[in-house]
């Protein structure tokens, strides 16, 4: 017998319809580019950096506490380690969600020591600067640099790095690693991490997903997107010339350009909060 409100047949095959509707936009120029081996450095980054495959987003889950009315032909759809069919029910199976409490307490205490600290909106977006410093060659090896090395350093001495993200660090070069004020360890993220980075940001979209079945496909809709935003921005701020694939600059080399930054940050900021509030909530129903 079904435990938690019951979805008919017709409303969440509609709800599954309507959330590959959604998301094909997203994952269908990503296998189209895979098919003729092309690279996109904006659009790419979700799907490889996590790395989450374009048919993981396809997949729609209902979302912790709710139950399916499905057919038995309906349970092929739906991943049997995370749930049951029982009596023409499909719901998220217990057994599941306590092997993963230990994950789940471990996740809930980083989110919410993130979300408890002031956002730092400072940094303004110059980690990628910071990864090809004094190097001849770079990540997105296919785009060239719009500034020369001079200028790339000139910027960095002038704003001066401020990254308060382990997994931005990581990849800085070498001449640029000791102009962090914060020497970053995989060990401090936790005390460190802080809501206003757009990094920090996007990796919701990591945790929405890990947790696919107990988030669902509305909030890993939304984490995506969210993810899909900042990424844009992060590379619009890039030292990179993208503009033909219709990436603008930020100049954040400008006063200007580093105040657009900032009151985008902001804005993602407000965003990421929201979501990760929701994420907690979430983790915290499924937890107890």
């Amino acid at each position: 017998m079904a435990t938690n409100p019951l979805l008919t047949r017709d409303s969440w095959l509609a709800e599954k319809m309507r959330h590959e509707e959604i998301v094909q936009p997203w994952i269908g120029p990503r296998l189209a580019r895979r098919a003729i081996q092309e690279k996109h450095p904006v659009d790419d980054f979700l799907f490889e950096y996590y790395p989450i495959s374009a048919n993981k987003l396809r997949t729609w889950h209902p979302g912790f506490g709710f139950e399916l009315d499905a057919l038995e032909e309906d349970y092929e759809y739906f991943n049997s380690a995370h749930y049951f069919f029982d009596a023409g029910v499909v719901g998220l199976s217990s057994n599941w969600l306590e092997s993963k409490n230990e994950e789940i307490t471990k996740t809930l205490t980083f989110l919410q020591a993130t979300t408890q600290r002031p956002a730092r909106t400072g940094c303004f977006g110059l980690h990628e600067w910071a990864m090809v410093l004094g190097q001849d060659e770079v990540r997105h090896e296919t785009w060239e640099l719009r500034l020369s090395q001079n200028e790339i350093r000139a910027t960095i001495e002038k704003v001066g790095l401020r990254c308060t993200h382990f997994d931005a660090f990581r990849f800085f070069t070498d001449q640029a690693r000791p102009m962090n004020p914060l020497q970053l360890t995989r060990a401090d993220q936790g005390a460190v991490e802080q809501p206003g980075c757009l990094h920090a940001n996007m990796d919701l979209y990591k945790y929405a997903q890990k947790f696919a079945p107990i988030f669902g496909s509305e909030i890993i809709r939304s984490a995506f997107s969210l993810a899909r935003d900042i990424r844009t921005v992060d590379m619009q701020v890039a030292p990179y010339e993208l503009s033909t694939l219709g990436v603008l600059p930020i100049r954040v080399e400008t006063a200007q350009g580093r105040l657009e930054f900032a009151t985008r940050q902001q804005q993602f900021s407000v965003r990421a909060q929201n979501l990760r509030e929701t994420l907690i909530e979430k983790l915290t129903r499924a937890l107890n």
